[in-house]
Formats: structure tokens, sequence, C-alpha cells
């Protein structure tokens, strides 16, 4: 796979790298060959100091520290990959949505690619090259009205974000894409399904088939692997994705029932 795709002297940042599909995409960045910079509010135990930087990007203050740090330890950046985001939202649909949760599900998904895209991309114009990929969610065409309004709406902002920001900066030579991934079957995805097999008494595997018929149903029977998101990120953060910019990759298992 490496000796076709590289990434071998590519400076990244990825956010929200320590868990999950984050985590997935530095270890595939690292893997082929590039230099990778990532940022949660705690650092793992077995991540290395030098690739880590710990900042709470939900403000603004956060993302400058990122930003000051990319400099600082990369000299610049050639690809940008926000996978920041998730929801602490109440369920209750809209009326248990106040300005408070509002603000917390824009300040997570969707103010941290702004502040941190305001910050870096200047750069990228200068040199004339580099990839941003925003992370959205196939939630925003398919929200759960009782438990992902809020998010759902802030990732379709993202979305009409990056697909703005696109058009402005690719004929700069800067690419710009999305990508919508459905359910992932990462560690806290697993602990839900834990969760709901405990509640109403069935195995785990039950509990996954409860998460997937909430959404409407998987067909190919199961979520995504952390490392197939990883898989899609790096072919489009590379060289071999060079005419791919302002569209968006669902990779859901067929979840969304339209093209």
């Amino acid at each position: 796979m490496s000796e076709l795709l590289t990434l071998k002297g590519k400076r990244a940042l990825v956010t929200s790298g320590t868990r999950g599909a984050g985590a997935a995409t530095v270890a595939l960045f690292l893997q082929l060959g590039a230099r990778v910079l990532t940022t949660a509010r705690s650092k793992p135990a077995d991540m290395p100091d030098s690739i880590f930087v710990a900042a709470d990007l939900t403000t603004a203050a956060g993302c400058e520290t990122v930003a000051s740090v990319v400099e600082e330890r990369l000299g610049g950046v050639d690809v940008v990959v926000h996978m920041l985001g998730g929801s602490s939202a109440p369920a209750g649909g809209y009326a248990a949505l106040g300005d408070e949760e509002w603000q917390r599900e824009l300040d997570l998904n969707l103010f941290p690619a702004v502040r941190l895209d305001r910050a870096l991309l200047p750069a990228m114009e200068a040199q004339g090259s580099g990839v941003v990929i925003h992370v959205t969610s196939i939630q925003r065409e398919l929200p759960l009205p009782d438990a992902t309004t809020g998010y759902a709406a802030a990732k379709a902002a993202l979305s009409t974000y990056s697909k703005s920001v696109s058009k402005q900066v690719s004929p700069k030579g800067v690419r710009v894409v999305r990508v919508s991934p459905g359910w992932i079957e990462t560690e806290s995805s697993v602990e839900l399904a834990e969760r709901l097999a405990a509640e109403h008494k069935v195995d785990v595997e039950q509990g996954k088939q409860m998460i997937m018929d909430s959404l409407g149903g998987i067909p190919i029977g199961r979520p995504s692997k952390p490392a197939e998101i990883a898989n899609l990120i790096a072919f489009l953060s590379s060289d071999l994705a060079g005419t791919i910019t302002g569209t968006e990759y669902v990779i859901d298992g067929g979840t969304v029932p339209t093209a």
C-alpha cells in the first residue's frame, strides 16, 4: 500500500487524534511518511510528546495555541484534517436545546475548523499547495430528531462552509474536501452498544444492531472501522487525489438511501 500511496514529506495536522478514526488517521499518516502533529485536551500515555499538543479547540485560545505550535514544530502545514466533532446534547429534540446547548454544538463541530483554517490557510495559499479535509457526518442529511438536531445542524454548517472555502482557495492550489462518515465502530460507540445491551438485557452484537436500526439500517451490515475512515482520508490527502476538491465523500456502508 505504502509503495503506491505516500505522504512522504507532508506536514500534517490532525485534530482529535488520540481516539477512534482520529488516532487511526495519525497512525496511518506516520506510516506513510508524514510529519504529524495532533491535538486533544489530554495526551494518552503511549503518544510521543513530539507529535502532540494539548489544547481545547472549542476555544479561540486553544486554536491559537495549535496554530502557533504548527508553525513552531512543523514550519507550516501541507495537510489539515479537521477530525474533531461530537455531541453532548440531551435527548428530547429541539425543545431540550437551549442557547447553551446550541453554542456547545457549534463550538465543538464548526468553530474549531473555522478558526484553524483562518490561521493556517493563508500560508497554504502563499505556498500554492495544500489540502484541507473537513470531517462532516451523514447526520447533516439524516439527523435523529430526538438526539442529534444540534450536532447535525452544526455539521451541515461545516459542510456548507467547506464548500465555500473550496471555491475561494482551490484556484490558489489548495484543495478542500469533505469526508462524511456514518456510524464508526469507535471506543465510544462500542460503549454505547454495551449500555444499550445492558439496558435491554441482550448481547453486545444486538446492542450494535439497535444502533444500526436507529439509523435506518446499514446495508453492508456493520459500521465502518476507524482504519477505513483513515484510508479514505489518506488517499484524499495524497497527490493521487490531485484534482479532487470541493466535493464530499460519504463513507457509511450505504446508510444514506439516496445517491
